[in-house]
Formats: C-alpha cells, sequence, structure tokens
C-alpha cells in the first residue's frame, strides 16, 4: 500500500460527497423553481379569475386532489356557468397542433389525460346532484400566454390573459341558489391542502432554477387585464344569450337521465318544452365521452334539426364532434344503399306521376272513388300505412290495425286499396324510380345483406338517438334498430305523440322494438310561459292520439311550469294586411331588451306562406332566413320556415301566420266526419306545435 493512499482515498470521497451534494443541491434548486413558478403561476390564475367573485363564483385554491392525499389540483371554481377544473402550467415553447400539445419537440398531450380523468370523475359524483354531465370543465391555463384556445383531448388549454373570458363565456346557466348546492358538494370533494394557508407570496432564501423561463414582455408583476377588458368580458357574460345557446342548455333534473344506462331499446317522453331534444344532444355527447370507440348517430326525419343540433355540440362538447355524426333518417338511409352499390333514385316529379297515373287506373273509376274522400286521404294509405310499413301481402293487410287513422276501413275497401298500391308500384318500376319510403325499404334489405360497418366505408355505430320518433315510420324505425340491434345504450327513441303531424302512425311492436320498461318520463317544462303552454294546450285539451308504445292516449295531462310572461297576442285580418301586421310586431320585438332578430321565428303551414313573409320583411329591410338554410348558427336574421321545418326548434318569440280561424277561435268544433276529423285533429296539433316552440312570447295571425 503507497504512502498517501488513505489521504488519496478520503480525497475521493469527499470530492464525491460534494458532487452529491452539488447535485442534490442543483435538483433542490430546480424543485424549488417548480414549486415557485407554480407559486407564481397558479397566483396569476387566480388573480386573473378573482372578478368572477362579483358575479357570484367561488375560486377554490390548491384543493387536494379527490382521493389522493398528497396531490392536489391548482384550482376549482364553481359559479353560474358551471364548474371549472383549473391547472395552471408554466411551459414555454408551446405549440398545439392536430389536438396534441407539445414543449419543444416532446409531445406532453399525455400529461392532460389525468385532468381529463379528474373531470369525469367529477362529472359522475355532480350528476347526482343534478348537474349536466356536459357543465364540468377541465381548463389547463399558460401562465404568461394570451389568444390561445385550443381542445388537447376533452382538455380546453387557455392563455392566461384569456381565462377570464371563457369562464364567463359560459354565461349564467344556474341560479345563486342552484351555485351554492353544487359549491358545497365541490368542498367536499375537494379538501384543503395542508399547509394551504401558509404564505407562499414570502421571497425563498434560495436562488432558484426555473426550467422554463419566459420571454423578458411577461413579468410577473405585469397588468393581467385591464378594467376596460375585464368590464367586457363580464358584461358579455351577464347579458341575454342567443336563443342558441338557450337550446343547449340543460336543466340540473334533467342530468340523471342524460347518464342513464339501459340494457336495450329505450325511451324518453314528455310534452313539448320538458327538454326531450336537448337531452337527446347532451346523452349523445355523454355516450360518446363514456367510450373512446363509440360511433353515435342522432338523426330526425327533420331535414332541418340535424344541422342545427350539430352546430349544438361544437358549442357544448366540441371534444367529440367527430364522434358523434348528425344526419336526417333518409340522408342516413342514402349513405346505407351508396356504401353498398345499390341503385335509388327518387325523383319526386315521377313519384307523383306514377301515383296519378294508378288513380286514374284503378282508383278514380272504383270503389275508392265513390267513397267521397279525396284522392290525398288514398295516397297516404298507400304512402304512409303500406310503403311506410313495407307490407307486401294483403292478408297482412286485411289484419291491419291502422293506427292514428279514424276512417275504418272493410276488406272490400282493403282491397281496392291493395289494388291502387299494386298500380302504383308497377309504375314506379316502369319509371326505374323508387319514393322515399322504397328507399327506406331498399337500405333495410341492404343492411339483411351487409350489417352496418361491414363495408370498408363504414364505422360500426355503438348508439342511436331518434328525435322526434312518432314522426318517423315503421319500416324507418325498424332499419335503424337493424343498426344497433339490442345492445345496451344502443337505441334511444325521444318524442312525444301529441306532436305528430303527419298520417297514421305504427307501434313499436311491429317494428320489432321491445322497450321493455326502460324509459323515462319527462313532466316538468322548461321551456314555456305558463300562459304559452296554457293558450297552445286549448288546441289538444282532450285530443286522444296513437303513441307508437301501442296505446292510446288523451291530451289532458298537465306538466310542472316554472315561468310567467306576457299573454300570447291574437291578431285577426285580411291576408293583404298580414305582412303590415308582422314587420310591426318584429319591429315592436325589438325594443325588449336582450332580443334580436336572430331570435325571432315566423312559422307558416305553407310554402306560400313563408315565401309572403319573406318578401314583406326584405321590402321593408328586415333581414330574414329560411330555415330550411339555417343551420344553427345566430344569423342576425328572422328565421321564417314552415311548421314542420320547425320541429325541435326553438325561439324566444314566435309569430305564427296563416292560423284558419276554423281551427282556433273559440267556437272551433271538429268535423263529424272520420276523414275531416283526422285531418283537423292533425292540423291543431301542428298548430300546438308551432306555439311551444316559442319561450318568452307569442303573436297568432288569424286571416280571413
Amino acid at each position: 500500500m503507497s504512502a498517501g493512499w488513505s489521504a488519496e482515498r478520503e480525497s475521493q470521497r469527499q470530492a464525491q460527497l460534494a458532487q452529491s451534494h452539488h447535485e442534490a443541491a442543483t435538483a433542490a434548486r430546480q424543485s424549488a423553481g417548480r414549486y415557485a413558478a407554480a407559486v407564481v403561476s397558479e397566483r396569476a390564475t387566480v388573480a386573473a379569475l378573482d372578478r368572477l367573485a362579483g358575479v357570484g363564483y367561488h375560486l377554490l385554491a390548491d384543493r387536494r386532489w379527490p382521493g389522493s392525499r398528497r396531490a392536489n389540483v391548482d384550482l376549482v371554481v364553481v359559479g353560474p356557468g358551471g364548474v371549472f377544473i383549473v391547472d395552471t402550467k408554466w411551459w414555454a415553447d408551446v405549440t398545439i397542433r392536430g389536438g396534441r400539445i407539445f414543449r419543444g419537440q416532446e409531445d406532453v398531450s399525455d400529461d392532460l389525460s389525468a385532468l381529463e380523468g379528474l373531470r369525469q370523475t367529477v362529472e359522475a359524483d355532480l350528476v347526482n346532484a343534478g348537474l349536466s354531465p356536459n357543465e364540468v370543465h377541465s381548463l389547463v391555463v399558460l401562465y404568461g400566454r394570451d389568444s390561445i384556445d385550443e381542445r388537447v383531448g376533452g382538455v380546453r388549454v387557455v392563455g392566461e390573459r384569456d381565462a377570464l373570458s371563457v369562464v364567463a363565456g359560459h354565461g349564467q346557466r344556474h341560479t345563486a341558489a342552484r351555485v351554492d348546492e353544487l359549491l358545497a358538494r365541490c368542498l367536499e370533494l375537494f379538501p384543503p391542502m395542508e399547509g394551504s394557508d401558509i404564505d407562499l407570496a414570502v421571497p425563498l432564501s434560495t436562488p432558484v432554477i426555473v426550467a422554463d423561463p419566459l420571454p423578458q414582455e411577461h413579468s410577473w408583476d405585469r397588468a393581467l387585464l385591464t378594467e376596460e377588458e375585464i368590464g367586457t368580458a363580464l358584461l358579455d357574460s351577464l347579458m341575454t344569450r342567443p336563443v342558441e345557446e338557450w337550446m343547449a342548455f340543460l336543466h340540473p333534473s334533467q342530468a340523471k337521465v342524460v347518464r342513464r344506462s339501459f340494457n336495450g331499446p329505450s325511451r324518453i317522453r314528455g310534452s313539448a318544452g320538458t327538454g326531450k331534444t336537448v337531452v337527446g344532444l347532451h346523452r349523445a355527447a355523454y355516450l360518446a365521452r363514456a367510450d373512446p370507440e363509440a360511433r353515435v348517430l342522432v338523426t330526425t326525419y327533420v331535414a332541418t334539426l340535424p344541422s342545427v343540433l350539430s352546430q349544438s355540440l361544437r358549442q357544448l362538447a366540441p371534444d367529440v364532434v367527430d364522434r358523434v355524426a348528425f344526419t336526417n333518417v333518409h340522408k342516413f338511409a342514402n349513405s346505407v344503399l351508396a356504401a353498398r352499390g345499390v341503385p335509388h333514385q327518387v325523383q319526386p316529379r315521377a313519384v307523383e306521376d306514377a301515383f296519378s297515373a294508378a288513380w286514374a287506373q284503378v282508383g278514380r273509376t272504383g270503389l275508392l272513388g265513390s267513397m267521397g274522400l279525396p284522392r290525398r286521404y288514398w295516397e297516404d294509405e298507400v304512402l304512409v300505412v303500406l310503403r311506410g310499413r313495407g307490407v307486401t301481402d294483403f292478408a297482412t293487410y286485411a289484419d291491419l290495425s291502422r293506427t292514428g287513422r279514424k276512417f275504418r276501413l272493410g276488406v272490400d275497401q282493403r282491397r281496392a286499396v291493395w289494388d291502387l298500391y299494386l298500380a302504383y308500384c308497377t309504375n314506379l318500376r316502369s319509371a326505374g324510380v323508387t319514393d322515399y319510403a322504397g328507399t327506406i325499404l331498399r337500405a333495410e334489405a341492404a343492411l339483411h345483406s351487409a350489417p352496418y360497418g361491414s363495408v370498408p366505408s363504414e364505422q360500426p355505430i355503438t348508439s342511436i338517438i331518434v328525435d322526434e320518433a312518432q314522426d318517423l315510420s315503421c319500416a324507418q324505425i325498424r332499419m335503424l334498430h337493424q343498426v344497433v340491434g339490442d345492445r345496451p345504450d344502443g337505441l334511444t327513441l325521444i318524442g312525444d305523440g301529441q306532436q305528430s303531424i303527419y298520417p297514421g302512425g305504427y307501434t313499436l311492436a311491429e317494428a320489432g322494438v321491445s322497450l321493455a320498461g326502460r324509459g323515462v318520463v319527462m313532466d316538468v317544462n322548461y321551456r314555456n310561459t305558463a300562459q304559452i303552454i296554457e293558450f297552445a294546450e286549448r288546441l289538444v285539451d282532450g285530443d286522444e292520439f296513437a303513441d307508437i308504445e301501442g296505446s292510446v292516449a288523451r291530451a289532458d295531462r298537465r306538466d310542472e311550469v316554472f315561468r310567467n310572461g306576457a299573454e300570447p297576442v291574437v291578431w285577426t285580418g285580411n291576408r293583404s294586411a298580414l305582412g303590415r301586421a308582422v314587420y310591426e310586431r318584429v319591429r315592436d320585438l325589438m325594443q325588449i331588451v336582450g332580443t334580436e332578430l336572430s331570435d325571432v321565428g315566423v312559422l307558416s303551414p305553407t310554402l306560400a306562406g313563408v315565401q309572403d313573409v319573406r318578401e314583406y320583411l326584405g321590402r321593408h329591410g328586415v333581414e330574414t332566413v329560411d330555415l330550411k338554410d339555417y343551420d344553427g348558427r345566430p344569423s342576425g336574421a328572422v328565421k321564417v320556415g314552415t311548421i314542420k321545418r320547425a320541429k325541435g326548434l326553438e325561439f324566444k318569440q314566435v309569430l305564427v301566420v296563416g292560423v284558419a280561424a276554423g281551427l282556433i277561435s273559440a267556437t272551433a268544433r271538429p268535423p263529424a266526419a272520420d276523414d275531416d276529423r283526422e285531418r283537423w285533429d292533425r292540423d291543431r296539433r301542428e298548430l300546438f306545435v308551432a306555439m311551444t316552440r316559442a319561450r318568452d312570447g307569442l303573436w297568432v295571425a288569424i286571416t280571413r
């Protein structure tokens, strides 16, 4: 052993110890830097949002992560716009592209997944307190940044200067009492961290190392937002929002319906104004979020509604828009046929000619022509009762219960109808075309041969939500049921038999759909004022209607209504004076605070009425948009359309024009003849639908 060996060894040991102390000190300074950065950035976020306290928000800072003893949540914000779980990041060199977030070249998107998981946990808890699943939000705030508003998965990423506007932009969705309930639950879910009362503003005595230094212009003591910016953001949140935002509003009492699970096909029903459509919209978002592999289809008979609902979902749940599809049932059938290469061509003029020829061949001069009923009645019998069900043999028709049809047919009359039906089908084949009902029947047959999702261009659909289900034909329900079968939460039917405005009907049993008690009844009206609903219900009071579950129901049930407002106005006059009256009503409505042109809907039973109103308002400088072109975005224009186009939509103010006195006057009495009574009942139900589109005010024009 050489001289000085022990001294050399001790020297090395001390050098190693010094190095380890240096490394530990460096790590400690870096850790302190991270904590110091967190302190500064979290305090900056709180400072950015503290002005919300003046409008009913509560800020819970530095709370314990539910179920954890050490992990913390930077900030929980509870207020009129919902619940926001906020995480603050001191990240430099941040870019967001393709739904991913990067620090430099490093993809850190997975760092946000825990926050989204927490949101889902809180969502599941708060739904029991009546909060919609879509009103719990996960928010990452980037310290020192502005003009950022992106989505990474289910997490919204915003700049520090944008945070207040983002939260405030959710509006006043909950009352003060409701916010107190949510706050109480959040205080239980998120207890304070131990030592969170320590004054973190005390300067640290040890220099710290900050991993992501920010540019000089982003100094810690800079002004977060100017007074003018704060005032503008808060004012915007307090102003009456466009009716489009209201259409996506879910009352807390409806939240449990959104998350309810069914082990097969289910139905959500309720009278007008009870929120069925918005429950279906929120349910679509919930089902898409619940399973990353989920593909949800929202469909209906009405052509306008899908695009409006799609736009609402973009505002409500932009993180799932790529997994929820919206289309009407005929377009869906067309896509099924196109994907399978099945020829299908609907030419309305050719279809009309085919029926006209059949009527001339066997209808007008035969038994049907001698019965005194209009041709239209027999056309409905063929297109709805027979083609709408896909009946293929006379024996089935002879025994068929013609749900919703009041005029009774004996075996001889049914044989005459069958002959008309056969002549019509022959004429369609000769012309090489099909009708809309035929498109559905062909799609149904195509799905038997190649189930949905089995062709390369299709992804399997896991859930279908059908709005206004009572307006679909038996074959349409059968086709949709074929796509998802009886899988849990596969088929949700939403509707109300009282609002059926098409001839004929069917039962779910005919369509092969069994609900087996899987149903929810909604009985609280959150849309209409008591005055509007009382006025509208006079049209259907005591009316009997066929329900798709197979029963005959009466329109004598009263829902709970919470809102009050002005009495509906009835205008009576000549058709020549109607345009002026509509213009003056619209002009007067613009004097109401919070009402814009786009909040007004003018509804007519006919296309001619729609055109007349648009032309008159246009001549007087009032911009309009036809409901057939409306896509759910506020346009600054009065919405004008047919009553059928308005199904599922809402307006702050509704003007119903072209109403016949015989349908609404106090002396109106139903016709004695069965076929006339069927038409009369359907017309009154259509008016009922139009009137109940109104949230705040209703104006009805009776023309002589």
